[in-house]
């Protein structure tokens, strides 16, 4: 059986979409282009367009031009108990992390402060990338004081989570303080390792959670996709 031509367009930029050639928030080649690439005429570019859009991989924007979707947007709730695991495997979505550093450095005085630490004091600084299912959703950056998780980053890469790390320590439980968020442009390192293209955004999320009596445990600077994760503002602590 011959597959038509727009068919066979659309199989080759579906291909490029799984394998990483085109990434979410790319633009597409122009019409003329994709012409050419293909061998084809602009009706079967146009039917083949049309077919994507339709099926949610694309999205055509008057004026701009056909971007890759980012596909259906993961929730995450933030609130007193913020749970990485928790806010995610509820959408049937594997969790796992990638740690990309860990080191003991001096706590500058924005971490000192949100630690509770004296400028300078040493902290366990670990850098981590965070993937639903086998897509980047963020790449963040956590501290705490060395003294008291000397450890912390080799005991959660053998548990598997925050929460149950911490539980290791004797801390059964712990709430959020802090979160702050903006909004702005991926940098080049950030687009590359969120696999998106460099002109679209990300979210900053930086967060200090604590102990039940107060003390600071961790201060954080999460970059998250803004293509793929929506948040959700709540007061409930479960």
């Amino acid at each position: 059986m011959i597959t038509q031509k727009w068919r066979r367009i659309c199989d080759a930029i579906e291909q490029d979409i799984a394998n990483g050639t085109l990434q979410p928030g790319d633009r597409l080649p122009t019409e003329p282009e994709l012409a050419a690439r293909y061998e084809a005429g602009r009706h079967s570019v146009r039917r083949a367009i049309a077919e994507l859009a339709r099926e949610g991989s694309v999205s055509v924007e008057q004026g701009r031009g056909t971007f890759v979707e980012s596909g259906p947007m993961l929730e995450y709730a933030i609130g007193t108990r913020t749970r990485l695991h928790r806010n995610l495997n509820s959408q049937g979505v594997e969790v796992t992390g990638e740690l990309l550093g860990a080191e003991i450095t001096a706590a500058s005085e924005r971490v000192a402060r949100a630690l509770g630490l004296l400028p300078g004091a040493p902290v366990q600084k670990s850098r981590r990338i965070t993937y639903a299912d086998t897509l980047p959703i963020n790449m963040g950056t956590g501290y705490r004081c060395a003294k008291r998780f000397p450890d912390f980053v080799t005991r959660r890469d053998l548990i598997g989570s925050v929460t149950e790390t911490y539980k290791s320590y004797g801390i059964t439980d712990y709430l959020r303080a802090e979160t702050t968020l903006h909004s702005r442009l991926a940098r080049p390192e950030e687009a590359k390792l969120l696999r998106q293209h460099p002109q679209t955004p990300v979210i900053v999320v930086r967060a200090i959670d604590q102990s039940l009596d107060g003390t600071a445990l961790s201060f954080s600077e999460v970059i998250w996709s803004a293509l793929r994760v929506k948040f959700t503002m709540t007061n409930e602590r479960d």
